[in-house]
């Protein structure tokens, strides 16, 4: 897989995706790999649609980037585009706006390659790019191996926030755009009211999220999807359909169709979309008193597990009690969604009560600790991400940790070549890192570290076995051990316990 960072290199301006990326609270936008190139006609307002005149959207944006800020003087954004008519206008967007601010944007379009014209249509959108003096790169995904069907749209998804994050840490950006808009938001708000989501999940897509090392923004969240499509037209800009926007196997496809019939009941998109702000409103106004019950109730440890002081937790209340369990999972689960709604309710009950053993949920494992007076929260084994190969420098796992490995000469240009891989410690490791070298496991730092949390350290395997596990201070005695010269290890989770503030919608576009 080849990553150009270069913004001014000929060779790597090719084109891009807009909305390449999404999180676990962005909706889900299947298919970035569009097919349909489309003509403006099909995007223009039905007939009898009343029009009230728009605003200037170069204007709107720019006071929705102001309310994003900082920006460094002159800001190098990058911007995720596939050639939708919404991300196309970001970009679009996005360039004259940092243009005025002698800064550059950069494209990035993952080009998922699950069908064979997705290269193709990749380079077309790069043209359309390039003709407007726009840097672009294309991320590809080599895949992770064979996945099962239902499970693709999410492993994908997860391919694209790692490279186009990796890609940004690599060129020094700090800022990450997608476009996701006020009709996804009002999506996302009905799909989660479905769901039974509460007041956290109802205030649907933050406006900004803090990234392990870039910020990513969402400033089109108060632009509707027909505004965005007259940016293109207005410019006599084609753009691509996707065809996966009209299958009903996914659920927000078949909500976008009954979108019409809530309109004509009140329940329209600005109406959906302004509840959605007035819970991120709460939301964010509960996130301060959220992190003084988070600061009396949990203990994170670096080795990814976190504990619970059950008293504290029983003292909070449902409400709150249920919020703290849910950072917890959030913190430790590897960028899964926390179990919500009924689950969450559930979970609280039975982790409150006296006769509590465990229980496995949203790809954790939640134990009462030695004595009973705390619980444990980790990564549940059997969720843990599977082996990767392992190269020199900063090596991700699992969502939960980042490996900063150095690798002799031979080995440094990537480690599977040498047979390096990252993975779970598993039971099996544990035994033979005790038998190799007892002084590493009896130390108080090891000994800190639960049984159940241990299997899921991460530890450095090699074609004899297991070589390394960075949090034990091991590292295989004997020879055979050249090609890893050093072997460092931190926690990466997609949501700190704390957690930023929560910062929803800019004003409406």
């Amino acid at each position: 897989m080849r990553h150009h960072t270069d913004p001014s290199s000929p060779s790597s301006v090719t084109s891009g995706d807009f909305r390449a990326i999404h999180q676990g609270d962005a909706p889900d936008k299947p298919g970035h790999d569009a097919s349909m190139l489309g003509q403006h006609a099909r995007s223009r307002p039905r007939a009898g649609t009343a029009l009230s005149p728009a605003p200037d959207p170069h204007r709107a944006f720019a006071r929705a980037m102001d309310a994003l800020a900082p920006f460094e003087p002159r800001p190098h954004l990058a911007v995720a585009v596939s050639g939708g008519a919404d991300s196309l206008a970001l970009a679009f967007l996005a360039d004259a706006w940092v243009r005025s601010r002698g800064g550059v944007v950069t494209a990035l379009t993952v080009d998922h390659r699950l069908r064979p014209e997705s290269a193709a249509e990749a380079r077309r959108v790069g043209r359309w790019l390039g003709a407007r003096g726009i840097a672009h790169r294309v991320l590809r995904w080599d895949g992770d191996g064979p996945v099962p069907r239902r499970a693709l749209q999410a492993r994908a998804r997860m391919a694209r926030y790692r490279l186009l994050e990796a890609w940004c840490a690599r060129a020094g950006v700090l800022h990450l755009m997608t476009a996701h808009h006020r009709d996804d938001q009002a999506e996302t708000f009905l799909l989660r009211l479905g769901q039974g989501s509460g007041l956290m999940g109802l205030a649907a897509m933050a406006a900004v999220r803090e990234l392990d090392s870039v910020r990513l923004l969402r400033p089109l969240l108060g632009m509707s999807r027909a505004g965005l499509e007259a940016v293109l037209v207005a410019e006599g800009q084609d753009w691509v359909h996707d065809p996966s926007n009209l299958d009903t196997a996914y659920a927000r496809v078949r909500l976008r169709a009954l979108m019409p019939e809530l309109a004509a009941e009140g329940l329209d998109v600005p109406h959906m979309a302004g509840l959605a702000g007035r819970f991120a409103a709460v939301r964010a106004a509960l996130d301060g008193r959220m992190a003084a019950r988070l600061a009396h109730a949990a203990r994170p440890h670096p080795a990814g597990f976190v504990r619970l002081d059950r008293a504290v937790l029983a003292a909070c209340g449902p409400w709150e009690g249920e919020r703290v369990l849910a950072r917890a999972f959030g913190a430790v689960g590897g960028g899964g969604y926390p179990p919500r709604g009924e689950r969450l309710e559930r979970l609280y009950r039975d982790v409150t009560a006296d006769a509590f053993r465990g229980r496995t949920l949203a790809g954790c494992r939640v134990l009462p600790g030695a004595g009973g007076s705390d619980l444990l929260v980790c990564r549940e084994a059997a969720a843990a991400a599977p082996p990767v190969p392992a190269a020199s420098g900063l090596n991700r796992w699992d969502g939960r940790f980042v490996l900063r490995l150095t690798l002799a000469r031979r080995g440094a240009r990537g480690g599977g070549a040498q047979g390096l891989r990252i993975g779970a410690l598993g039971r099996t490791g544990w035994a033979t890192a005790r038998r190799d070298r007892p002084e590493c496991v009896a130390t108080a730092a090891a000994r800190a570290i639960p049984a159940p949390a241990r299997a899921v350290l991460p530890a450095v395997f090699d074609r004899r076995g297991l070589l390394a596990v960075p949090h034990l201070g091991y590292r295989r005695s004997g020879r055979g051990t050249a090609t890893l010269l050093d072997a460092e290890c931190r926690p990466l989770v997609a949501e700190t316990l704390a957690g930023p503030r929560f910062f929803g919608s800019p004003h409406g576009l």
